[in-house]
């Protein structure tokens, strides 16, 4: 779990960070501090992984704060002054959103941000149980539970970033783990990667037409380099 810190003296700015954060299902909210002053006492009791920092705040600004902290954590600056880009970049922030920001904006930050080893050793993965032959479910971590898959509820999976969404028959979980830690997780007896970003459950393949592969409502595309994978449904 990634353990966030928000600094800023706007209520509105702290609202759209936190419902942001909130689907994102490692992340989560550890305090909120109005001005430098406050952020400094919090952090002297508490640590964090990530710092959401305003700029331009009272009496002392973000970039003054930034100087007094001794071995900051990940910091992503959140401003409406792009003139402070550079002088932040120097202090090794690590992202510098500029209000208002998007979600998608967003989640590229976060991703350039926690760094791939140091998620791996906070965040609970995949089950490391083998799928060996008697194998049908797996453990996942998704929106701060750990969920029971069984294959025979699995749709598909599709990449989001560093994230997957876990497609099941009455659930979608968001997850941390990359589609690759799927792809070597799932019996290939069972599903097929079709895309980059997809890999589909084969049972559950109404139609195959064109470049596209229906489950459910749902559109697959599938990617050029996959087609191969698609031809070896037809040979089975």
């Amino acid at each position: 779990m990634i353990h966030y810190l928000i600094v800023d003296d706007e209520p509105i700015a702290h609202r759209i960070i936190e419902k942001y954060c909130k689907n994102l299902p490692h992340l989560e909210k550890k305090g909120n501090c109005y001005n430098a002053f406050e952020a400094m006492q919090f952090l002297s009791k508490n640590t964090v992984d990530l710092l959401f920092l305003d700029i331009n705040m009272p009496k002392l600004s973000g970039i003054e704060f930034i100087k007094t902290v001794s071995n900051p954590p990940k910091i992503i600056v959140t401003t409406a002054y792009k003139e402070f880009a550079l002088e932040g970049y120097e202090l090794n922030i690590s992202d510098y959103l500029l209000k208002p920001f998007s979600f998608e904006r967003f989640i590229k930050a976060i991703n350039k941000t926690i760094d791939t080893t140091e998620s791996k050793k906070s965040i609970a993965t995949v089950s490391t149980v083998k799928t060996e032959k008697k194998a049908n479910s797996f453990f996942l971590k998704g929106d701060k539970k750990h969920h029971q898959i069984h294959f025979d509820d699995l749709l598909f999976i599709e990449a989001y970033g560093h994230y997957s969404k876990v497609y099941l028959k009455n659930d979608t979980i968001v997850s941390h783990q990359k589609i690759s830690d799927f792809e070597n997780l799932l019996p290939k007896a069972d599903f097929i990667r079709t895309h980059k970003s997809f890999i589909v459950a084969k049972n559950k393949i109404k139609q195959i037409a064109a470049n596209r592969i229906l489950i459910n409502e749902h559109k697959i595309p599938i990617g050029q380099t996959y087609k191969g994978n698609i031809n070896t449904l037809f040979n089975s």
